[in-house]
């Protein structure tokens, strides 16, 4: 008879912690604590994600982001030599009245998004063209060209 590793003969501790691990990470609070901290980072107000799409030709880069019930007045791109910075400023007021025209609830919500874009080759700035249309903003940059260098 041969006698077994000491890993062999009790398995059970192991087991036993894997076990109570998987049960305090899957029953409340613990569960719940997670998932309100997902939802943190993922609605938060706060999030600066705004999805956009770079396409670069030989002489321009294109930037479009889809901003859908945004309006353009919400809109503001600034440009820096090699980069773009677009926000969107979203300010909404609720207000809810009884049938005698009394104030119930107010609230008073500003919401602030941006998305910075880093471009690999210097800009023309003062000729930079944005369009919004549709919710869809189109930002139209043109490249600077550099000096070519002959070699001799």
């Amino acid at each position: 008879m041969t006698e077994k590793s000491s890993e062999d003969k009790n398995p059970e501790p192991i087991n036993h912690l894997m076990k109570a691990m998987n049960d305090f990470f899957e029953h409340r609070p613990v569960k719940g604590f997670l998932e309100n901290l997902d939802e943190l980072f993922t609605s938060s107000p706060f999030s600066s994600n705004l999805p956009v799409e770079l396409k670069e030709t030989d002489s321009k880069y294109i930037i479009q982001a889809k901003l859908p019930g945004i309006k353009k007045e919400q809109i503001e791109i600034d440009v820096l030599q090699q980069y773009i910075t677009i926000t969107v400023m979203h300010h909404e007021i609720i207000t809810t009245e009884n049938q005698q025209q009394e104030l119930i609830q107010h609230q008073d919500t500003m919401r602030r998004a941006s998305r910075t874009i880093p471009l690999t080759k210097a800009i023309d700035t003062k000729n930079v063209k944005a369009t919004y249309e549709n919710g869809l903003l189109t930002v139209s940059i043109n490249k600077l060209r550099g000096k070519k260098v002959d070699i001799t």
